[in-house]
């Protein structure tokens, strides 16, 4: 018997949700869980043999232990192993059989060649927003295999306990910075098609890494309740404290952040309070009202930009007063990051930093005119994550001094 296949009956087991939480607490960075020795490496196998088992579902025509299977002529008959080359090094896998012998796992076809491309063509191809009809087509072109549409949605729902994983895993104690903000997508529901708002967390971690820390779907528009949820949710994952939240100007965005981190800094994002105040103005003045609104957000001080605030009033309080009074009702929260030095300002001023995140979801999701349900749409957006993190890898620019700096500004927050 050789090695590269020994034959025996295997049961086959998913890991747990709090194994693989387990797994990916340890995870400070993306390296950490997409690296050769990172997370996703060691439990390669385990998703790819959830995905065999979708396979041999749509084979047999029934899922395991459904009594339709019952005298159907065919059932499973254990598994044996296989050994793997993929692109994250070599992996075991307990690959299901049946009594007739007759299943063969598309998946695992020409794997001496090209088990990584086939891996990317059907995981990565629907991360980045391919339809599953167009997978179908790519895989019989480029291998001659036939691969049903029904297959491979079955074999990429198989990946939905890392996705569960994911979401619930353990964070870090402390987050210099949280960027929060929301997107909306399109979801079926009781024939309808509905706008549901993505509500996404962004940290900044005490090493300087990115890492986004869920995705929460809710009906409706955005809306201050369901974040306070969301900040909760954080708090249980193992967030003890955050120094500094930006937010778009949601109205009590800042009491719900403060309800569950009291001693959280809000910083509303100066660019969306910008785009808010500018509905106001009118086209032919509102290259004259930037000029003047420029003074107060860039001043150097705190103290010069609150007498440019004044000017701003004085000038065109009268003609716009709406646009002017947003500044100054909001200003308390808008002028938080003039406590800061140039290089933390620069981070917290604006929540650009998620909304580039978003951007990138935005190409994969666009491909998608609506998702029939809240799983399906989480599923591709974990996957999609997937994609854009790979390249996270530094720290943010010139972080060992911002780090210092946020050690004076948040003295006795550090852990020991």
């Amino acid at each position: 018997m050789s090695d590269e296949l020994e034959q025996r009956d295997v049961q086959v087991h998913m890991p747990t949700a709090e194994q693989i939480a387990v797994a990916l607490a340890g995870v400070r960075s993306m390296d950490d869980f997409f690296g050769k020795e990172g997370v996703f490496a060691r439990l390669f196998s385990e998703a790819m043999e959830q995905m065999l088992e979708g396979e041999m579902s749509e084979h047999l025509g029934y899922e395991r232990y459904e009594a339709k299977g019952r005298n159907s002529g065919n059932s499973r008959n254990g598994s044996y192993t296989k050994r793997v080359r993929t692109s994250t090094g070599e992996s075991t896998l307990q690959v299901p059989r049946d009594r007739q012998g007759s299943f063969e796992p598309q998946i695992l076809k020409h794997q001496e060649h090209n088990t990584h491309e086939l891996e990317d063509k059907i995981i990565a191809m629907y991360a980045k927003g391919v339809s599953v009809r167009d997978i179908e087509d790519q895989l019989r072109e480029l291998y001659g295999i036939q691969v049903s549409a029904t297959m491979i949605s079955n074999i990429t729902d198989k990946v939905w306990p890392l996705v569960e994983a994911w979401q619930n895993r353990p964070l870090a104690t402390i987050y210099p910075i949280l960027y929060l903000d929301a997107l909306i997508i399109k979801i079926r529901q009781k024939s309808r098609v509905e706008n549901i708002a993505v509500y996404n967390v962004m940290g900044v971690d005490l090493e300087g890494h990115r890492d986004v820390l869920g995705h929460w779907l809710s009906d409706g528009a955005e809306g201050a309740n369901f974040w306070l949820s969301v900040l909760t949710d954080l708090e249980n994952r193992g967030v003890q404290d955050v120094f500094i939240a930006c937010v778009d100007g949601l109205k009590g965005f800042p009491e719900a952040i403060e309800a569950i981190f009291p001693r959280a800094q809000v910083q509303s994002c100066i660019v969306h309070q910008i785009r808010n105040s500018l509905k106001y103005v009118t086209w032919q003045d509102r290259k004259a009202f930037m000029r003047d609104l420029k003074t107060v957000y860039r001043a150097a001080t705190r103290e010069e930009a609150e007498m440019n605030l004044l000017r701003l009033g004085e000038t065109w309080g009268a003609k716009y007063t709406i646009a002017v009074r947003s500044w100054e009702d909001n200003w308390q929260r808008l002028s938080t990051f003039f406590d800061y030095p140039s290089e933390i300002r620069r981070l917290i001023y604006t929540t650009n930093a998620v909304e580039g995140y978003h951007r990138q979801l935005r190409k994969v999701l666009k491909t998608k005119a609506s998702f029939p349900t809240h799983e399906a749409a989480r599923k591709l957006l974990y996957l999609a994550h997937t994609q854009i993190t790979k390249k996270w890898q530094a720290p943010m620019a010139h972080w060992p001094k911002i780090l210092n700096q946020l050690t004076i500004l948040f003295e006795g927050r550090f852990p020991l």
